[in-house]
């Protein structure tokens, strides 16, 4: 019960003060998975990749992939509701006013001033998981470079700027292949 209850404030918090979509969630499940012990950086890192590549917002799928771990199907739903809460609270409030208050300088300042605390939390989160992936150990020694995602890494971007028109979903499967072959 008390997991349940931490599981329900910590992703209403992240709900609450993640803004930016679901990549600005992954520093708020960082430190979650560090406070809790419910997940590594690692797992982390895999979370991303699934939910990236399911359909639904990756927030939600993130959510509700820890609630299930940690609580099963009530920790899934209380996980995912506390989540997505505070957006329907906020969207709700603003709705009455924004079309009051949309061209007000004070408005518009929030907004631009939330736009670089956005870009920086999805920088971070970024880092982080460059390093999870790209290095064991989380080291810059040369032996402990991930030779074989700095490979994939590159050929799919190659590819992705080759072909442009080229569906992600075409890229998924294509990593999900080598990751089989290739034994990732």
């Amino acid at each position: 019960m008390n997991e349940l209850f931490y599981l329900i404030i910590e992703f209403f918090k992240t709900g609450l003060f993640a803004v930016g979509g679901g990549l600005a969630t992954v520093p708020f499940l960082y430190e979650i998975g560090e406070k809790y012990g419910w997940f590594t950086i690692d797992t982390l890192s895999m979370m991303i990749a699934v939910s990236e590549s399911t359909p639904g917002p990756m927030g939600v799928n993130m959510a509700t992939y820890v609630g299930y771990d940690i609580a099963g199907i009530v920790g899934a739903l209380a996980a995912t509701l506390s989540l997505v809460a505070p957006s329907i609270i906020v969207i709700s409030i603003i709705a009455v006013y924004l079309q009051q208050f949309k061209k007000a300088k004070i408005v518009q300042a929030i907004f631009n001033g939330l736009k670089p605390a956005v870009v920086a939390f999805i920088a971070s989160a970024t880092i982080s998981l460059f390093m999870s992936v790209f290095f064991i150990e989380q080291s810059f020694a040369f032996e402990f470079i991930n030779w074989k995602s700095i490979a994939l890494f590159c050929f799919l971007y190659f590819v992705s700027l080759k072909y442009k028109n080229l569906h992600p979903i075409i890229l998924i499967i294509i990593s999900l292949m080598i990751g089989i072959i290739f034994r990732f």
